[in-house]
């Protein structure tokens, strides 16, 4: 099995933990993906946007992990931009599942929120 390098993108102000838990999951023997990089806490400009942009290019993927407050998070939506524009893979993650998660800004209406479990993440890492 080919592990993908993945990229994590979040909103860094309310959903810390959820990157937590996607990291645990990678360290998984079993896990077919390894974390590249996440989300910068910084402001967005044009240095943000470079670093941003070199990390989601060292990944195979996008992973976008989806809160109750992600449609508010700026940086989540720049990073969907920037995937996109890299003609990088991402997919939607429903975080929260008992929660109304949201999908971030600069999303496409087909792009779909999957929920998150162990036989989802699988499957989507595979395309």
């Amino acid at each position: 099995m080919t592990t993908k390098g993945v990229f994590i993108s979040f909103d860094y102000d309310h959903d810390n933990d959820l990157r937590g838990n996607l990291v645990a999951q990678a360290r998984k023997p079993e896990s077919p993906f390894s974390i590249t990089d996440w989300s910068v806490k910084h402001r967005i400009d044009e240095n943000w946007r470079r670093e941003v942009r070199e990390r989601i290019r060292r990944a195979d993927l996008t992973i976008v992990i989806c809160g109750e407050h992600t449609h508010d998070a700026p940086g989540v939506a720049a990073e969907i931009t920037i995937a996109r524009e890299e003609r990088k893979p991402y997919f939607l993650l429903k975080g929260r599942r008992k929660k109304t998660c949201t999908k971030p800004k600069m999303t496409l209406s087909t792009d779909e929120m999957h929920s998150w479990t162990w036989d989802n993440l699988r499957q989507l890492i595979a395309g």
